[in-house]
């Protein structure tokens, strides 16, 4: 018999081999319809996993998000057999599950056309309803390779030789398809209820553009149909605030085939990255930050000095001059070492702050990028602080402060990860484990909760990421802290402790916007392009209904103009109503209709572009309330 430790604490016994799915079978109720798969002392396991031992045993749902990510998985292999039934000698690629849904990569003998989505779709609904178990059964490393050899899968033998010579190789069977899969997945097809394939791309083998062209699938799925329907609203929610789509029709920011990955900042965008700046130097002004600007372009004997070279190589640009190697700065930390080295310090002068929005350049794919989200060149509004080992927590406890302050005033929360050591580092483990346990400490003192992501750590040192949830409920990771001990070493830092001598700091490296391109296009998807009055590109429209209300309007537009206001005059020989409208799709806060009362009596007319109509105002009264706006940061 064994002993089975479930989440209640409750032990039940069970003979030896008792497959999970007889516990859930047991156990009965609602477990029974939910299950999809189980944690056995803490590996996540199919419920067809036999019970050879004591252990604790906890069951997984999709309200659970390893629930999840076996469900989406499992329906990407759904997809691949309903491909391979309708398309015959299409090659497979890979498979896996992704935020919100899964793909699947295929190398079809004649390419997928939009059209074939509603097919291949039928064929997943056919596959759910035949109900098929999902069998695994395991291959000696060469066994595999003949097998998928002969089933004419080239990618899957790939995969195979890049593991060890005696690895056992897991496979699942799903009816007449196969698939090279460590799994687990869920017990049978017929666990899907709802699902949708929802776009097709290109996508190169393992990321690489030296390798072939695939097909890609991207799909999603859900327990219940309704859960499916709300994702789809979200979905479309998420398309009208599309920041490619927006950026465009506000005229902020444009991509050119002359500089793919490289945004043009249009006037309008200027003023909000403007505005972002102004901002962010405030506030850290406030909290002690002195502002740094380091150069673009370094020796490469500087990258090989911080462990760039090494651990970055592959995603930085190098140039020559003078006949040396160069790179272009991806990120903004050597540069504030190099500025620290400039003098003595004693440990009276730490901490020290230096903030910098520093331009860096970055390698990704072509196939990766996605207007500001994902570009080659952006900025970060980086900092270092030079700190003392005891002064350390304090100072990671002010970054959250600090950082939790500006994501306030933009109405984002947020939740917390802390990454840890990642399988390419800089240091020891034992300075990894100082380091991380520091952080953890950090943040069970200030009682915040947060989230263990493994192995997701700066090569130089673990790190706190901020993962912001926007209006419609998207998440998105923007500030992040890291702690350092690394940097200090490679650049033998020091400063003169109280002994009289010398002693090595510690570098927290953090940014709170994360890249300022990124952070704006989080911000026209989260506003929908209606920015609040402080962050408007114009604050103000002045709308006459004819040619002879054009005098008053350029006096009450000196009047604005002077007062700090962003606003525009709209004198074009179009009707009020079309004016009006105009305004409202350009998102622009307030519009001042001036008509012969409004000259008469030295008045305005103040709409509001989520309000409507608000009445008439003096001059003085209105740029009293707008300028409580813009001074207020109001949302």
């Amino acid at each position: 018999m064994v002993k089975v430790s479930l989440r209640d604490n409750a032990v039940r016994e069970y003979p030896a081999g008792t497959r999970i799915a007889d516990i859930v079978e047991d156990l009965g109720g609602r477990l029974k319809k939910e299950a999809l798969a189980a944690l056995v002392n803490g590996v996540v396991c199919d419920l067809s996993f036999q019970l050879q031992e004591d252990a604790r045993v906890e069951f997984l749902t999709f309200n659970e998000q390893a629930g999840r990510e076996i469900y989406w998985h499992s329906t990407s292999h759904i997809l691949a057999a309903a491909v391979k039934r309708l398309f015959p000698g299409t090659r497979l690629g890979i498979g896996p599950a992704i935020k919100d849904g899964y793909y699947y990569d295929f190398e079809p003998k004649e390419s997928f056309a939009p059209a074939d989505l509603e097919k291949i779709a039928a064929e997943m609904q056919r596959i759910i309803k035949e109900d098929l178990p999902f069998e695994r059964f395991e291959l000696a490393r060469e066994e595999a390779i003949a097998y998928f050899n002969s089933l004419d899968e080239p990618y899957k033998v790939e995969l195979i030789r890049d593991l060890p010579e005696d690895a056992v190789i897991s496979c699942y069977r799903c009816g007449e398809f196969v698939d090279l899969c460590a799994g687990p997945h869920l017990p049978s097809t017929g666990k899907v209820k709802a699902l949708k394939l929802l776009s097709l791309a290109g996508a190169y083998w393992r990321g690489s553009e030296k390798n072939p062209m695939l097909q890609r699938i991207y799909g999603t799925s859900f327990p219940k149909k309704s859960l499916l329907d709300e994702y789809l609203q979200r979905l479309e929610e998420a398309q009208k605030r599309d920041h490619r789509r927006l950026g465009r029709e506000l005229d902020l920011f444009s991509i050119q085939e002359e500089g793919p990955g490289f945004p043009f900042l249009h006037p309008k965008g200027m003023v909000i990255r403007n505005e972002l700046e102004n901002f962010w130097r405030q506030e850290h002004q406030k909290a002690g930050y002195d502002e740094i600007k380091t150069p673009i372009i370094l020796n490469r004997v500087l990258w090989e000095n911080s462990g760039h070279w090494d651990h970055y190589k592959e995603n930085m640009y190098f140039t020559r001059i003078d006949e040396q190697d160069y790179a272009i700065k991806p990120m903004n930390c050597p540069g504030a070492m190099l500025i620290y080295k400039t003098r003595i310090h004693s440990y009276r002068d730490l901490p020290i702050r230096m903030g910098e929005l520093g331009l860096v350049h970055r390698h990704e794919l072509s196939g990766t990028l996605h207007g500001m989200m994902r570009v080659r060149s952006f900025t970060q509004d980086d900092a270092h602080i030079f700190v003392l080992p005891s002064q350390i927590k304090d100072e990671v406890k002010g970054v959250i402060d600090l950082t939790e302050k500006i994501y306030s005033v933009f109405g984002l929360d947020y939740h917390l990860e802390l990454s840890t050591r990642p399988e390419k580092f800089m240091g020891s483990e034992e300075m990894w484990e100082t380091a991380t346990a520091t952080l953890r400490e950090v943040l069970e003192e200030k009682g915040i909760p947060y989230v263990i992501n493994e192995g997701d750590g700066a090569f130089y040192g673990p790190k706190i990421d901020f993962h912001l949830t926007d209006s419609i409920g998207r998440t998105w990771q923007c500030g992040t802290i890291q702690l350092d001990f690394q940097m200090p070493e490679k650049f033998d830092l020091t400063y003169i402790g109280e002994d009289g001598r010398k002693h090595r700091p510690a570098v927290i490296h953090r940014v709170v916007y994360g890249a300022i391109e990124r952070f704006m296009a989080l911000l026209i998807e989260h506003f929908a392009g209606a920015f609040p009055v402080w962050l408007a590109p114009v604050q103000v429209i002045l709308l006459p209904i004819a040619e002879r209300h054009h005098d008053y309007a350029a006096k009450v537009f000196v009047e604005l103009k002077n007062a700090g206001i962003r606003v525009e005059n709209d004198q074009r020989r179009e009707k009020i109503g079309y004016k009006i409208r105009e305004a409202q799709v350009q998102k622009i806060p307030y519009m001042l209709v001036l008509g012969d009362k409004e000259a008469e009596t030295g008045e305005i007319a103040v709409r509001h572009r989520s309000a409507g109509d608000l009445g008439s105002f003096s001059i003085g009264a209105f740029i009293a309330r707008i300028r409580e706006e813009i001074d207020g940061k109001l949302r």
